[in-house]
């Protein structure tokens, strides 16, 4: 169960962080420990020798689409979610470099002051050097998610499988485990079959955009310290979404 001498599976990673998997018990915000917890897991895997690339959401600070539904333009509000994740971008390379882990942070927004501008050759070489690579602000663009994109840098960088992190559930469920006691993990499904029966795993988007480019998604629980070692070393763990050719 992913010892320290177990090779990793993969070579790159692009790990989708929501911006709840920072706030630990709190309801706003950010947990200090939680982020430090977040980092040491990052850095287990860095030492590993993967090479990471990071997406993260703004839900513990602002959620684009929530001001759209208070009455806010649509367009706005989604910039204002965009510089929110740049916080969490912030703070979270803070946390890596504590545990001395090189970071970068490259933005689709232009904040030269305290970010590069995102280039994707230049990620590239970030991640070639090994160094852990934050995306933040999206896509730069509103009316994307932030899982549109993980989905998108994931395929820009060439990562080997995208690492969806969520809290409080195990994986991928056939109705939402939270309202139906019913309701059942799924192991394995293929992308296809995830966008059909519309299951709750990302956005249509960023779903289809990593069928279209055969990019596996593994969808596992934030909570368990242990989990993202463990995908990385092999382990099925939570639903694996992958299309078989």
């Amino acid at each position: 169960m992913g010892g320290d001498g177990d090779a990793p599976a993969f070579k790159r990673i692009l790990l989708k962080l929501s911006g709840e998997a920072l706030m630990g018990s709190l309801d706003y915000g950010t947990d200090p420990e939680r982020l430090q917890d977040v980092a040491a897991q990052i850095k287990k895997v860095h030492d590993r020798g993967v090479e990471i690339g990071i997406v993260l959401g703004a839900g513990n600070i602002y959620r684009g689409i929530a001001g759209a539904a208070s009455g806010m333009d649509r367009a706005t509000a989604d910039y204002m979610g965009m510089l929110a994740i740049v916080l969490n971008a912030l703070q979270l390379q803070d946390a890596l470099e504590k545990h001395g882990v090189h970071t970068r942070v490259q933005s689709a927004l232009h904040v030269q002051e305290v970010a590069e501008p995102y280039i994707r050759r230049r990620a590239m070489r970030h991640l070639e050097k090994g160094r852990v690579v934050i995306f933040a602000a999206g896509t730069g663009n509103p009316f994307f998610s932030s899982d549109t994109a993980a989905a998108l840098r994931g395929v820009e960088i060439h990562a080997e499988v995208l690492l969806m992190a969520k809290n409080g559930v195990e994986g991928v469920y056939t109705a939402d485990p939270r309202e139906d006691p019913e309701a059942m993990l799924i192991d394995e499904i293929s992308h296809m079959e995830a966008v059909s029966r519309r299951l709750r795993v990302m956005d249509l988007t960023a779903l289809t955009l990593c069928m279209e480019n055969n990019l596996p998604i593994y969808v596992f629980n934030m909570d368990d310290e242990r989990n993202i070692d463990r995908i990385v070393c092999g382990e099925r763990v939570g639903t694996i979404i992958a299309t078989t050719t």
